[in-house]
């Protein structure tokens, strides 16, 4: 060989050049799309757009296509269908039109309908697919299942697939599942259970479409690309609150029969609303493109959500809707719907980063506009000499702080990302978001658009165009996983729970709503602005007012009872054990105040905690008049409503915190451990004469208060302060002060409320009629 090096030099460039074809051949593969419910209702307005838009982003690189749209539509009307949808079907306005027509030519001859009900149909339709790819000499990458379908029919699908129309060993799999994935947390688990048995939890990307929104889509990045920026203005420190907010002008005629069985709460916010909390509220991964570590910080932020009680959230109907719902479902003229088409939700997080930050998630039809916006307020404690004429927008502080969001429609009538400019200037990527021009006139949130840093997307994209990408490239974290799933459910059920028999506001519908549906917050608790009586049972003529109703000429320990609405009972208790704290503080130094569990006080703890700023809690000890034999941490234990309504929101001493010791060496009230004789030991060495300075009770269904139950006479006479006591529901042991001990308050108050108790304090309007139309109250 005369000349050696040259022959190595081309031994290596033939290496070199085969290698390169054996690495194009490993990249080329072919992707299988069914669309199941091919002729429905979505997949006409968006799913064939969006499977077009992915041929359109996806044609000419390493992969093949072929669409198959499937229903139970015959063959002949099915094609039909089809063919007119792909007729329909449209590109972004930056591809030429020779370019769009000779795509659209091409992904029409790559799709096809068939008719597909029986395993045999599946059969048929996975040789017909490995027939296509053999033929074409390619290698399977995957197929894509969208289930554009209703979740009954899950199961029979899933197993069909599972058994016949899987790919074969080296192809995945991925299955496309739309809400709604249950209606309450055991149909969610037990749709979950089911699907599992088919497919493994990498496979399924459960839709929430919202995640495909292109502002929703761009918090996570904005977060990270502007960490610097946020890091020390992203927590309870400087944000003031978050708005979650989706509002719908139409309403739900034609769709009745789904909304019956959904509502609102159900319908948006379990799902597309409380998605949208978690990227905001989320701890930011090292790396958010990491698919598993963005779930793993979203699943934890799910876990920090502290539970909703009743009073989180307001309820609204519009005034037509029971109307169309008769109307669609032939029921009798006497029907009238619960089903909430509007909801406001008051949201806390329990961890350090957002304690205390009111998250506000709300959402309605018949609404006076259509929008939907996240927007992060941070507080303001500038003040500015100068008058609001001369602020400017980059430079006064004492402008409004905030970043926004802003999802579509409204105003801006598209995505846009707003930051305030007296924040910072943002960066966001130029390739795919560029900044707004001026819109002279234009107002968000009470201030000019020249206020904000704007940016809108370069190209506008539908929802399902970018979660059809997602789902091709396999980026799980823009999906629900079922924990995820489970998480959420766990979280809204106990509210969903607690407002089953509630009656929403009636409200006109658009414009005419006026300030009816306005609310406010304090605490843990949410209100309408404007008060509103409620009809329990409906009946003709106007609802009753407050004023229709009197204080009962009763006497309780040589008191009056005093009988009101919810709302002005619960003030006017709490203004009366505020006074009678000051009162004793004043004159003895201390305030003693002994409180009963169940649900009848937690309205009281939230107006103690929110709205009585001059209460003595420095000098207050808290007694608690009776306690179930659970851990102080169960969710029956009467401490912990105590911990989670009241203490955790009033600065108290801890050694004035006295908890009953129902839970000592392991055990629950055994008497061995003498927990009765330690806590009356306590209350001997701690307060004057062992007489409390006011006892709250509350009074059972059954005639009983306290813990002292009329079948168990343990407690009712005789020298204990304190004893076990046996209940006739679950958990039956439970300890409580006697009534003996009781009977040495200076000051009691029985607190009852609800219908069920009705018998035990008979309310009368004046007229004498039957009390039908209210609930009933006494204090």
């Amino acid at each position: 060989m005369k000349h050696p090096g040259c022959w190595k030099m081309l031994t290596v460039a033939m290496c070199m050049a085969l290698l390169g074809c054996l690495q194009a051949q490993e990249l080329r593969g072919h992707v299988s799309v069914i669309l199941l419910g091919a002729t429905g209702d979505l997949a006409r307005k968006y799913l064939w757009q969006g499977l077009f838009q992915l041929y359109l982003d996806e044609a000419g690189k390493d992969y093949s296509f072929s669409f198959h749209g499937a229903a139970l539509t015959s063959t002949k009307q099915g094609q039909a269908f089809v063919a007119k949808v792909l007729e329909s079907l449209s590109c972004p306005e930056d591809v030429a039109p020779d370019r769009c027509a000779e795509l659209k030519g091409q992904f029409q001859r790559l799709s096809a309908y068939r008719h597909l009900a029986t395993s045999e149909d599946y059969v048929a339709l996975s040789k017909d697919i490995e027939a296509q790819v053999q033929h074409g000499g390619l290698r399977e990458a995957g197929r894509i299942f969208y289930f554009s379908v209703p979740p009954f029919a899950y199961a029979d699908i899933a197993r069909n697939i599972n058994s016949s129309c899987r790919p074969g060993p080296g192809a995945w799999l991925r299955v496309v599942l739309e809400k709604p994935f249950g209606h309450d947390h055991l149909s969610a688990q037990q749709l979950a259970t089911e699907l599992g048995g088919f497919f493994r939890e990498e496979e399924m990307y459960r839709v929430d479409h919202y995640l495909g929104k292109q502002a929703v889509a761009q918090i996570l990045p904005f977060r990270d690309q502007n960490r610097k920026a946020l890091d020390g203005l992203w927590s309870r420190h400087h944000v003031e609150r978050v708005e979650i907010i989706m509002k719908e002008t139409v309403d739900a005629e034609g769709r009745t029969s789904f909304y019956e069985e959904y509502g609102v709460i159900r319908d948006v916010l379990q799902n597309h609303l409380t998605e949208v909390l978690t990227l905001v509220a989320m701890e930011l991964p090292h790396n958010i493109s990491s698919s598993e570590s963005v779930l793993q910080h979203k699943l934890r932020a799910f876990r920090a959500l502290r539970g909703l009680q009743k009073g989180s959230a307001v309820l609204g109907q519009y005034q037509a809707y029971s109307e169309q719902v008769r109307r669609e479902q032939q029921r009798p003229d006497s029907f009238r719907s619960l089903t909430p088409t509007f909801a406001g939700v008051l949201v806390h997080m329990d961890n350090l980063r957002w304690e205390g930050v009111p998250f506000i998630l709300m959402s309605g039809k018949a609404l006076d506009e259509r929008v939907g916006y996240v927007r992060i307020l941070f507080r303001n404690q500038a003040y500015c000499v100068l008058s609001d004429e001369r602020w400017v927008a980059d430079q006064s502080q004492c402008l409004p702080r905030q970043i926004v969001f802003y999802i579509g429609h409204g105003e801006l009538g598209s995505p846009a990302v707003l930051v305030s400019r007296n924040l910072f200037r943002p960066s966001l990527p130029s390739e795919s978001w560029k900044e707004l021009g001026a819109r002279p006139g234009l107002r968000l949130f009470g201030r000019p658009l020249s206020d904000f840093y704007a940016y809108r997307p370069v190209r506008e994209q539908d929802a399902y165009s970018v979660l059809i990408s997602r789902i091709f490239h396999g980026r799980k974290d823009s999906f629900v996983t079922t924990e995820h799933l489970l998480a959420s459910w766990g979280f809204w059920t106990p509210l969903l729970d607690s407002l089953a028999h509630e009656v929403p506001r009636l409200y006109p519908g658009g414009a005419e709503n006026g300030h009816l549906l306005d609310f406010e917050f304090g605490g843990a608790q949410l209100c309408f602005s404007q008060q509103q009586p409620e009809q329990l049972v409906p009946g003709p003529g106007p609802a009753p007012m407050p004023s229709g109703f009197q204080v009962l000429k009763a006497k309780y320990r040589e008191s009056p009872l005093i009988s009101a609405w919810p709302e002005e009972l619960i003030a006017k208790l709490a203004d009366d054990i505020e006074a009678t704290a000051v009162r004793a503080v004043r004159r003895f130094g201390t305030f003693h105040l002994a409180l009963s569990g169940g649900s009848s006080p937690v309205p009281l703890f939230q107006q103690l905690a929110t709205r009585h700023y001059g209460f003595p809690w420095a000098h207050t000890h808290l007694w608690l008049v009776d306690e179930r034999c659970v851990p102080l941490w169960d969710p029956e234990s009467n401490f912990q409503h105590l911990q989670t309504h009241l203490l955790q929101h009033i600065r108290v001493p801890y050694y004035n915190i006295h908890p009953m010791p129902v839970h000592l060496h392991q055990r629950l009230c055994a008497e061995e451990d003498q927990g009765a004789q330690t806590y009356a030991s306590e209350i001997s060495a701690l307060v004057a004469n062992s007489s409390f300075d006011l006892v709250l009770l509350g009074m059972g269904a059954d005639g009983h208060t306290a813990s002292l139950f009329p079948q168990s006479p343990s407690g009712l006479d005789g020298e204990q302060l304190v004893v076990l006591t046996e209940s006739p529901s679950r958990p039956f042991q439970r300890m409580s002060l006697s009534l003996p001990l009781i009977n040495r308050a200076r000051k009691v108050a029985v607190l009852v409320m609800g219908r069920v108790k009705r018998e035990i304090t008979m309310l009368r309007r004046p007229d004498e009629r039957s009390p039908s139309s209210v609930t009933e109250h006494g204090c």
